[in-house]
């Protein structure tokens, strides 16, 4: 007879899960500085256009998208503790070093003073030269920012696998992925009244620093369930309650599961599929992450550090957030209510998902009433693409071998990085012509600059139906890949 369990539980995988949760929203803080504070702050300083700014983003998006391809590897590799704090230590010190970029151009550029860079003349030689050396100096803390956040998500979810049992994963991943929900609504409130306080670098260094203060908490805190003093062996007893079932579980897959060779994967048009709808909608959700901010100030005069620039942008993700959360259970309504295959589904779904962003065609002539409609909009335009996104991701698992998700899920990653640095980049190189051409230049009935947005808000409106069109092209039915 089994020994009846008198010790009362502990509870400390919580604590790790609250862990997670802070650093996703300081992961997804650092990241968005730069976009609420570029147009208002930064940018009158070192002479930035619009395609200075999509430069960067541009590039960040790619950077990002290859560190990503090795993140999972590498953590593997150092473990979850120390892969976890070398991550965290490397962006928040992209993060911070943000702040040096001034004096780094000051001092390059021969100036004696911040000040003296801000009153050089506009479209001077001296501020070209200014804006382009100051861009390289974003650009290499941009870099060294990406590739330690790429490191967060694979971190976090080695640690959940290692501090919850199976059934409990999936509550315990959506707790700490919502820090990225937080870290959205809370960046806009507090990053802009920051840079007006303090100026746009303590900007970047508060928000940096908080970095190195998790670490203290990780450092503390962490280790794996059966070394924490902290886990009970009633807690212990039920982290493990499967692993046994799981060994022979990963046994059975490892005997009938091969993997898909690298390159074999591109003969298959359901990878092509997930390429696509990558491709096509990753760019849309980062260009409006990245460019939303300066949206508002540029078309409304709402600076972002403004309180109605800061409500726009907090009702813009709100938006997202809350609506996003029902991604998930479309497609159950589909396969559970309805009995179709996950696959189709989900490609219902996704068709649904598809239609939210063609209200981004809206946005522009109804922001001649108010700002407050291209809020809403592009909120649900976002919300649209969360729900998308995480459609998109669960094709993989119905079409492919476990034993290849991570490859291609790596490769969309990539191919979602293009997208996103080829829209962001485009974009920055687009307004800032538009702005030159003024009323040369228009479109349904905008001119200049506000006709340039129209544009990209079109395009942005029927990426997804086009990526879907695409993708049910090349996988009309379900038809999951099978090795011999």
């Amino acid at each position: 007879m089994a020994p009846v369990q008198t010790t009362k539980m502990s509870n400390f995988r919580w604590v790790i899960c609250a862990l997670l949760f802070l650093a996703t929203t300081v992961n997804y803080m650092d990241r968005q500085v730069l976009s609420l504070t570029w147009k208002d702050f930064i940018a009158p300083e070192f002479h930035w256009t619009d395609a200075d700014y999509g430069t960067i983003t541009g590039l960040f998006s790619l950077f990002y998208a290859i560190a990503n391809l090795f993140a999972g590897k590498f953590i593997d590799w150092m473990g979850t503790k120390k892969g976890y704090l070398i991550a965290i230590f490397v962006w928040s010190t992209g993060a911070v070093l943000h702040a040096g970029c001034g004096w780094a151009a000051m001092k390059i550029e021969g100036y004696d003073s911040i000040e003296a860079l801000r009153m050089v003349q506009a479209g001077s030689d001296a501020a070209v030269a200014i804006a382009t050396i100051s861009v390289w100096l974003f650009l290499s803390c941009r870099l060294i920012l990406a590739v330690g956040e790429a490191g967060n998500f694979p971190a976090a979810i080695k640690a959940t696998a290692e501090y919850f049992p199976a059934k409990d994963r999936a509550f315990s991943t959506s707790i700490f992925n919502s820090g990225a929900s937080v870290g959205a609504l809370a960046a806009p409130a507090t990053i802009p009244l920051l840079a007006r306080a303090w100026g746009w670098e303590m900007a970047f260094i508060i928000i940096g620093v908080l970095g190195y203060v998790w670490m203290g908490l990780w450092m503390w805190l962490y280790e794996k369930p059966r070394q924490n003093k902290r886990v009970n062996q009633a807690e212990l007893n039920y982290i493990e309650q499967d692993n046994d079932i799981a060994e022979v579980q990963d046994r059975d897959v490892a005997k009938e599961e091969k993997a898909i060779p690298f390159f074999q994967c591109f003969s298959y048009k359901q990878t092509w599929a997930f390429l696509v709808g990558k491709f096509m909608t990753d760019g849309v959700w980062w260009f409006f992450l990245f460019w939303a901010p300066a949206y508002f100030s540029d078309q409304y005069g709402y600076t972002s550090d403004s309180a109605m620039g800061i409500l726009l942008i907090f009702t813009l993700y709100f938006i997202v957030t809350v609506l996003s959360i029902g991604g998930g259970y479309l497609p159950k309504y589909f396969v559970e209510k309805k009995g179709m295959n996950p696959y189709l589904g989900r490609m219902r779904a996704m068709l649904i998902f598809a239609c939210f962003p063609v209200l981004g065609l809206f946005a522009q002539p109804l922001g001649a009433y108010s700002a407050w409609w291209p809020a809403i909009l592009i909120g649900l335009l976002g919300a649209g693409h969360q729900a998308w996104s995480a459609n998109l991701f669960s094709t993989i698992g119905d079409m492919f071998p476990k034993s290849t998700i991570g490859t291609i899920v790596g490769l969309g990653t990539m191919t979602g990085g293009l997208g996103s640095m080829a829209i962001n980049m485009g974009s920055g190189e687009f307004f800032t012509w538009a702005s030159e051409q003024g009323a040369a230049f228009s479109f349904f009935g905008f001119e200049g600059k506000p006709a340039a947005y129209m544009v990209v808000f079109c395009i942005c409106a029927v990426a997804y139906l086009i990526g879907w069109c695409i993708m049910k092209t090349l996988v009309p039915k379900y038809k999951p890949i099978i090795l011999d």
